[in-house]
């Protein structure tokens, strides 16, 4: 009896995306079937031949050179503030900001800007070898933005920083910074004196004058650190920097190293810049102009026993019937015009104590000349 004949069940159709992904599988199979193995069939995984680069340039090995040489002088500095645990309720010592600073002699006495260590409770020092050093502050002149640490390092970790000199630097010289910038250690960056006398403001809306202007990065953390010139010698310590976009880039500014030689030997000396004064108090600058009176540095008030009252000077002041009494007005110092206050302050800085300065002083049109001794200022 024949068997009765059966139709098989339709398959169903495969998905067209599953369709292409076992094609592409198959496809990949049959590439790594294709490469032959074994000894013959390897191919070459050798790195490339390195191209000789040949000697360095010159000014190369001069810069390799300069850093070697002022790197070790360079330090990083970290402040560090007082705070309380939330649960402890200890207090303990955070670190709080980072800066620069560099080794000026081999007692121990580090120099950095004076807004790296201020509202810091303490500071620590790492050497360029990596050993760190519980600094104390010596002193500080918040008005050249300057400060001086010290640490009780060895001498043989303590190589002085080479000071050149400011006076004679030229627009285009070539400079190098060394410093922290963002707390990366020893870190060199290199530029051109793009300006030369530039005026900046301190921390106090002082005057800091002969500013030294420059293109080489500065950024935070570099502050406190060295600008150097093509000898590897102290030119400059770098302050801050003029970003009209408020990063990080800009024109940099550093305090020329002919004041830094000028204040920090007394910062060591005294522990704080005794500055030579007169005992006098100014007119404020809207009632100078309302008096219509010439430039200088109008006297509303002398101190009792102090150089000014011992050379006669007189403060203007009130009538018996409220008219205003011509007093003095100091328009220079030595033969060098003061055209205000700050003018004044910075020529008496670059005075001692117990200096003799000769004033030109006007008086209801008449102007003479007065000696005066100058004293220490509060």
């Amino acid at each position: 009896m024949p068997m009765p004949m059966t139709t098989p069940a339709p398959t169903p159709a495969m998905p067209r995306r599953l369709t292409a992904f076992a094609a592409a599988l198959c496809g990949i199979a049959l590439a790594f079937a294709a490469v032959p193995t074994g000894a013959e069939g390897r191919t070459d995984a050798a790195p490339r031949a390195v191209t000789p680069r040949g000697p360095l340039a010159a000014d190369e090995l001069a810069q390799i050179e300069l850093f070697r040489k002022a790197s070790p002088s360079v330090v990083h500095i970290t402040t560090l503030a007082a705070q309380r645990d939330f649960f402890s309720l200890n207090v303990q010592q955070v670190p709080s900001g980072t800066g620069t600073g560099f080794v000026w002699d081999d007692r121990g006495h580090i120099v950095t800007n004076f807004h790296v260590i201020q509202g810091a409770n303490a500071a620590r020092v790492t050497l360029a070898d990596q050993s760190s050093w519980d600094a104390t502050l010596v002193g500080a002149f918040r008005d050249r933005d300057l400060a001086v640490l010290r640490i009780e390092a060895p001498k043989d970790k303590l190589p002085p920083i080479a000071i050149g000199s400011s006076r004679d630097l030229l627009v285009g010289q070539r400079v190098y910074a060394i410093g922290n910038p963002f707390g990366l250690d020893q870190t060199l960056t290199t530029g051109l004196i793009s300006a030369l006398n530039r005026e900046i403001e301190s921390f106090n809306d002082r005057t800091i004058r002969g500013v030294i202007q420059t293109d080489a990065a500065i950024n935070p953390g570099n502050s406190g650190g060295p600008l150097l010139d093509s000898a590897g010698r102290l030119i400059g310590v770098n302050t801050q920097i003029a970003s009209p976009s408020g990063a990080s880039a800009g024109i940099g500014f550093a305090i020329p190293v002919d004041e830094v030689n000028r204040i920090v030997p007394r910062l060591i000396r005294d522990g704080r810049f005794v500055r030579p004064g007169l005992g006098v108090t100014s007119l404020s600058a809207s009632l100078h102009r309302a008096l219509n009176l010439p430039r200088g540095v109008a006297i509303v008030q002398v101190g009792a026993g102090s150089p000014a009252a011992k050379a006669g000077l007189q403060p203007f002041r009130r009538g018996s019937r409220g008219e205003v009494v011509a007093g003095d007005v100091i328009t220079a110092i030595n033969d060098e015009p003061v055209a205000n206050l700050d003018e004044l302050l910075n020529v008496l800085e670059r005075r001692q104590p117990g200096d003799t300065v000769t004033l030109t002083v006007w008086r209801a049109g008449a102007t003479r000349r007065q000696s005066v001794v100058l004293a220490a200022s509060e």
